[in-house]
């Protein structure tokens, strides 16, 4: 088959990914072959790429193909997969196996599982014809959903809905998003459907345009102090950052009123924190299996999508380079 292959950590215009001929994979035991139709392509993947994660691990192995929200058809199944069979339309989020008897997996946080393999970082992913996927972390599809919509559902969806879950929403509170992206434009949606009222606060002209779109206010970051704009509009009940920097994380915070949560799904070094204020600041990875089957009815309802810019496999550099230079309005799709 043919396959992306990460041979060498190094900016993406270096050339990192070369597309080669490589074995397709076999199913073993619980496990399933799918025929990639779609695959995300997320700011994690141009960070591993890139390096940035080395120190940390990540990629736990090179070569390794990237990929880790994928979408398409099993081809094989293995032994002992009895609930899913050869034809249906399936998809694959980050989460590819947990180790299934810790305190974590027993008690429905999965993504917690200290012994997790995540797609595309410790295992081959989806920028490729074809990838192995583990039968209990893969998910049916809807008929209702086309494969080159839905890969985003299986990252940005599952980790947007983890974060509103977290912020707590309902119809009266406010909340602010601060970073308008792949997973961003997902988490407005969410917390619209929650009743509440949304603000957005990002640089790009065509994030705040699609942040209107999706029924947020936006707030423009280069007019000013975001925070000092959400202050003076009576500030929020939650934050949630999806931006990777302090400084928006401090915004964040400052933004927030006394008792309101803020929900950060990126990195940030949290600076001063207010105590007598009894603010909350909570990281946000993923969600759960559960989780991922409402984003899936949800968007089967028609009640969310993903905006999405489809590229052929071949140019996954460009699509890459194009996400650093921040000329993707919110999700990249490879259409295989």
């Amino acid at each position: 088959m043919k396959a992306f292959v990460l041979e060498s950590l190094m900016p993406i215009e270096a050339g990192p990914l070369r597309l080669r001929e490589v074995d397709e994979p076999v199913a073993s035991t619980g496990q399933v072959v799918v025929k990639v139709a779609s695959c995300g392509v997320c700011r994690s993947n141009l960070h591993m790429i890139e390096g940035d994660w080395a120190k940390d691990g990540t990629p736990s192995h090179l070569p390794i193909i990237p990929g880790h929200e994928v979408v398409g058809t099993i081809s094989a199944v293995g032994p002992n997969v009895d609930h899913l069979k050869v034809g249906d339309r399936v998809g694959v989020q980050p989460l590819w196996s947990t180790c299934g008897h810790c305190d974590y997996c027993v008690s429905g946080l999965d993504h917690l599982c200290q012994a997790k393999n995540i797609t595309g970082e410790t295992v081959d992913g989806g920028y490729a014809e074809y990838m192995l996927a583990t039968a209990a972390h893969t998910y049916l599809l809807p008929d209702e959903l086309t494969f080159e919509d839905s890969a985003p559902l299986f990252c940005p969806g599952i980790t947007a809905y983890g974060s509103v879950a977290k912020a707590r929403l309902s119809p009266g509170k406010r909340v602010a998003v601060f970073g308008i992206g792949g997973v961003g434009h997902m988490v407005l949606q969410l917390a619209v459907l929650s009743g509440a009222d949304v603000f957005a606060a990002a640089r790009g002209r065509d994030h705040l345009e699609l942040a209107e779109e999706l029924g947020a206010q936006g707030i423009d970051a280069n007019e000013g102090d975001p925070a000092e704009a959400l202050i003076n509009r009576g500030g929020v009940d939650a934050a949630i950052v999806f931006a990777p920097s302090d400084t928006v994380v401090a915004q964040a915070i400052r933004a927030t009123r006394p008792g309101g949560t803020v929900v950060t799904g990126v990195n940030a070094t949290v600076g001063a924190l207010p105590f007598a204020q009894e603010k909350v600041v909570v990281g946000s990875l993923l969600g759960t299996r559960r989780q991922m089957r409402e984003v899936l009815k949800l968007a089967a309802a028609g009640k969310i999508t993903s905006r999405c810019e489809p590229f052929p496999l071949s140019e996954a550099a460009e699509a890459l380079t194009r996400l650093k230079n921040g000329r993707i309005r919110a999700r990249a799709v490879l259409m295989i």
